[in-house]
């Protein structure tokens, strides 16, 4: 019974998955814990604890969940909706500090652009402990005296995250253009919906065939019309579906201009809306509406002591730590995606944002100021 109730909230979260999802913040005890159990913490994203809850059954944990206002761990960070200000809060409210014998935390690595690990042990006395980038390597992490192989470190896109989001994607897309279309051509909205549907699993379940081309240039993402070679995966993929019309209308013997047009803008229309920031829905690129994304991490290296902050928490392992000589150097600049979450965490301020023109974005700015949705900071208490 509680395998199927799993499936099931995961089959509907995972259909509303672009939208905030809230379920009660507080400590939840995972077996029987005692003073010396692991203590992790996660957003308050009701898919993130469902999942969560089940990678721990069987063990003995405590589980805290702190206010994300419904969103998942990294867009919340980034957002300013998971700072320090709600884990601060979850660990005073919950009674944690009368639960166990140690103050160690272990938070989700992505919750490292908004959460800074200094202030919490500052004002808490907790220590912050970055876990796994996925749930499902909690044991492993357990297991290996709570030390992260590169593989836990790092985000990938597999395809069962590239089917939830294309599931997500279609089920919010053909639900907004099936109620536009029921008003025009009525009859038409089940061939709209399967149009929706099928083009959603085709950009996203194909996109390792075309991602290395995505950000070939200094991370600048593609969008519908960016070229890529000549023409972009998703210009060929509709010129295909415009062809494919014609060619069916001819060969159906009831050719009609009006009605190959009005399905070539259709499908124009969902194309554009699916890839306009294609890579904004990826854990491997930048989204194209952040301003960010034509910035670049910088070093300084006088400034750095190695302490190796920014190797646990960059989620595209572009950091090497060289123990001996108390360095660090960004062997894979290239997959950086500028989330900024090794900038916070440097507790020597040795990283910044660095602009084209040699303008620099201090750390601080960085500290203070979360994303919008357009991709600007604005000031988040906490």
């Amino acid at each position: 019974m509680r395998f199927l109730r799993f499936v099931v909230f995961n089959a509907l979260e995972t259909l509303l998955r672009l939208f905030p999802f809230p379920c009660k913040t507080g400590l939840i005890k995972i077996g029987n814990p005692g003073k010396d159990s692991p203590v992790f913490l996660t957003c308050n994203y009701h898919l993130t604890v469902q999942r969560v809850k089940r990678v721990l059954e069987g063990m003995e944990a405590f589980l805290l969940v702190a206010n994300s206002r419904g969103i998942n761990v990294w867009c919340a960070s980034a957002g300013g909706h998971l700072t320090n200000h709600e884990v601060i809060s979850v660990l005073k409210t919950s009674g944690i500090e009368d639960l166990v014998a140690h103050k160690k935390i272990i938070l989700p690595q992505l919750a490292a652009t908004g959460v800074e690990a200094k202030v919490i042990k500052q004002k808490t006395g907790w220590r912050v402990i970055w876990g796994p980038v996925y749930a499902k390597d909690i044991p492993h992490f357990l297991k290996n005296s709570l030390k992260k192989t590169t593989v836990m470190s790092g985000v990938a896109f597999p395809w069962t995250q590239r089917l939830e989001m294309a599931v997500a994607w279609a089920f919010f897309l053909s639900g907004i253009l099936s109620l536009v279309m029921i008003f025009f051509w009525p009859k038409s909205v089940l061939t709209l919906i399967l149009l929706v549907w099928g083009l959603s699993f085709i950009i996203f379940l194909s996109f390792p065939l075309y991602s290395r081309f995505m950000n070939s240039e200094g991370k600048k993402v593609s969008t519908l019309f960016s070229k890529i070679g000549r023409m972009s995966f998703q210009l060929l993929l509709w010129i295909g579906i415009v062809l494919a019309l014609f060619a069916y209308s001819i060969l159906a013997k009831d050719f009609s201009l009006a009605v190959v047009l009005r399905w070539s803008v259709i499908s124009f229309v969902v194309i554009f809306i699916l890839s306009f920031d294609l890579a904004g829905s990826t854990p491997t690129f930048r989204g194209g509406l952040l301003a960010e994304k034509q910035l670049e991490v910088v070093l300084n290296k006088e400034g750095c002591k190695g302490a190796g902050f920014c190797e646990k928490v960059c989620p595209q392992n572009c950091f090497e730590v060289d123990k001996m000589e108390h360095t660090a150097s960004m062997i894979n600049r290239e997959r950086c995606i500028q989330c900024g979450a090794c900038i916070v965490q440097c507790p020597f301020d040795a990283l910044c944002f660095e602009s084209s023109e040699g303008e620099k974005i201090p750390p601080e700015t960085i500290r203070r100021f979360k994303l919008n949705l357009l991709g600007s900071r604005l000031k988040k208490s906490g």
